[in-house]
């Protein structure tokens, strides 16, 4: 083996360090919150409190664990943010395109969450397995990433499911007549025109 780079890390420069992942995380978060409140409104609220419940959680399992958070595991926080996210992303989307279709709102939260948890699961075991391999083989950063890594899919599941139906139910479960929901635009399919459809069916004759 022939040694092309060596360097030596003092404590000054690995604080430093530690300190930019923190920030780009803490960035990273507030971009994720601000997008997903002016995109998908209450639903968005509620995604953010999900996300921070997930962060809370995987904190409390680090701190649990008495893991050292390094720059890696940093890293496998900011991953995990936006892989809860993304659970959330598709519950939302799974209401709308319920709405799209027709159901009532109470309905449209029904089924959206149900409809989109076998999607989360199936995103989110694969992943974990990849972690998996990751805590198996790897050694030293690479398992400190893994770690992290799992952790953080297994809170995503958790807080992107349990926790945002819970406050979704707290703010919509006993308003049993709801004419609509504040989840942003919902894009409805055009309905063509009666005379049209008459044009349609006198062609189709």
């Amino acid at each position: 083996m022939e040694i092309i780079e060596e360097r030596t890390i003092g404590p000054s420069l690995g604080a430093e360090n530690i300190s930019k992942g923190f920030h780009s995380t803490l960035w990273g978060f507030t971009a994720i919150a601000v997008f997903m409140m002016a995109y998908y409104l209450i639903f968005g609220v509620v995604s953010v409190i999900a996300l921070s419940a997930n962060l809370l959680f995987l904190v409390a399992l680090l701190s649990l664990l008495q893991a050292t958070l390094t720059l890696p595991g940093i890293a496998a926080i900011a991953l995990a943010l936006g892989m809860a996210i993304d659970s959330n992303v598709l519950i939302n989307e799974r209401i709308r395109e319920e709405l799209r279709n027709g159901s009532s709102p109470q309905a449209a939260i029904m089924a959206g969450y149900d409809r989109a948890w076998a999607t989360i699961v199936d995103s989110n075991v694969t992943t974990l397995i990849a972690g998996i391999a990751l805590l198996v083989f790897g050694s030293g950063a690479v398992r400190g990433f893994a770690v992290v890594h799992c952790l953080g899919i297994l809170t995503s599941i958790f807080s992107s499911v349990v926790v945002s139906r819970a406050i979704v139910n707290l703010i919509y479960g006993h308003r049993r007549k709801l004419d609509s929901l504040s989840i942003g635009q919902v894009w409805r399919p055009a309905v063509p025109a009666a005379g049209n459809q008459k044009a349609k069916k006198t062609l189709a004759k």
